[in-house]
């Protein structure tokens, strides 16, 4: 009897065929295949012109990387991200085109809208910071003057990407200072600006129905840097939600954000909870709220948008204990916990969607995939041979 087959589904970050993440793919089809799945990576720019095979990057130990024409795999786990390019206008076509097939997880909406899915539950609402969406200057000015700290993020950003915080001066009311990051995740040098020249200073980047105005939470810790946790919730090999672990973040100096890519270092929680809640009864208190927090906000978003296979949480902790939830992010990165020495728990994140594979494959309905029927690929076009190595 043949192994399922998993297509994990990605996008080239440019022409040159290069890909994020080839370290955990390469993990993930070495394990995958000591449980009896077979794994290959490609991307929709990768599906032959009849839609019926695909030019697939598969991994032996032996040859590394190469490619090989392969029929449509039994599942389907989206790891693409968004981009601003033709690539992305691929996957929209690939997703409308197969959304029949059998998918681990489904798309989830921008910031705004899961923010407003989330306001639904009235549960979720204490842990929501006040958010609006922005529509012209009134909504940041309006919010100044409720909280001395504000935060203007993109609602399709991704990485801490063209986030930028504003803080009003507690000796100049009237003045507020200015940082961030610009949309290539540089630092931008910091201005202190009088509020009425607030305005012309975003003019530029082009706010409007784009840019979430957002309450701010102080996160500075003793050293000046902002920090938060990244709690990763996954499915596992029974199909139910559970916590896979949970790190904290650290951004670089001068940063607004914690994000790793943009310099942050990861710290392991329970060090970086000690150093901002000295009570342990209450640190306790936070990491068991915090746990089912996740699961209960995974399980709602799953029942709103279907299927998911794993979440990530950033929240955010004030001194009080109490946990704010910064964004969601369903296509989790995982070096956050081999960086904090968690090895288990690394391992753990990457073999939690292949045992959740394994469950939806044996789970499945009959007739749910509909694979396009194989057909010989004769062409030799402009494809890459199957001898020669992935980029």
């Amino acid at each position: 009897m043949s192994s399922p087959v998993l297509g994990i589904m990605t996008l080239y970050l440019n022409e040159h065929r290069a890909l994020e993440e080839r370290s955990i793919y390469r993990r993930m089809i070495l394990e995958g295949r000591k449980r009896g799945l077979d794994i290959y990576v490609f991307t929709p720019a990768d599906v032959h012109s009849g839609g019926r095979q695909i030019e697939a990057m598969v991994y032996d130990e032996k040859n590394g990387w190469s490619r090989e024409w392969r029929a449509f795999p039994d599942l389907i786990f989206d790891r693409c991200r968004i981009q601003r390019n033709h690539r992305f206008q691929q996957l929209l076509a690939f997703r409308e085109k197969y959304g029949h097939m059998l998918f681990l997880n489904r798309p989830l909406r921008n910031k705004w809208t899961i923010h407003q899915t989330l306001s639904e539950r009235p549960s979720f609402r204490q842990h929501l910071p006040e958010t609006v969406l922005f529509q012209d200057m009134s909504d940041v000015n309006r919010m100044l003057k409720v909280s001395s700290l504000i935060y203007l993020k993109p609602i399709n950003g991704t990485g801490g990407r063209g986030i930028l915080r504003v803080e009003r001066s507690t000796k100049e009311p009237s003045t507020v200072l200015v940082q961030g990051r610009d949309q290539k995740r540089r630092i931008i040098t910091p201005r202190r600006v009088h509020l009425s020249r607030l305005g012309p200073l975003l003019q530029h980047w082009n706010m409007k129905d784009k840019y979430l105005v957002q309450k701010g939470i102080q996160l500075q810790l003793p050293n000046g840097r902002v920090h938060d946790y990244r709690m990763l919730v996954q499915k596992n090999g029974e199909g139910q939600w559970e916590l896979t672990g949970c790190a904290g973040r650290m951004g670089a100096e001068k940063s607004v954000t914690s994000n790793l890519h943009g310099g942050g270092q990861a710290v392991a929680m329970e060090r970086l909870l000690k150093q901002w809640i000295p009570e342990e009864e209450l640190r306790w208190e936070v990491t068991a709220t915090a746990e089912k927090f996740g699961i209960d906000v995974a399980t709602f978003l799953e029942d709103t948008y279907g299927n998911l296979c794993e979440l990530a949480l950033d929240l955010a902790i004030d001194k009080n204990g109490h946990i704010y939830l910064l964004e969601v992010n369903p296509k989790p990165a995982r070096e956050v916990f081999a960086r904090i020495g968690e090895r288990s728990t690394y391992s753990k994140a990457i073999t939690q969607p292949l045992e959740y594979a394994l469950w939806v494959y044996r789970n499945r309905p009959a007739g749910t995939t509909r694979k396009p029927s194989p057909r010989p690929v004769t062409h030799k076009a402009t494809r890459v041979k199957r001898s020669r190595k992935s980029r």
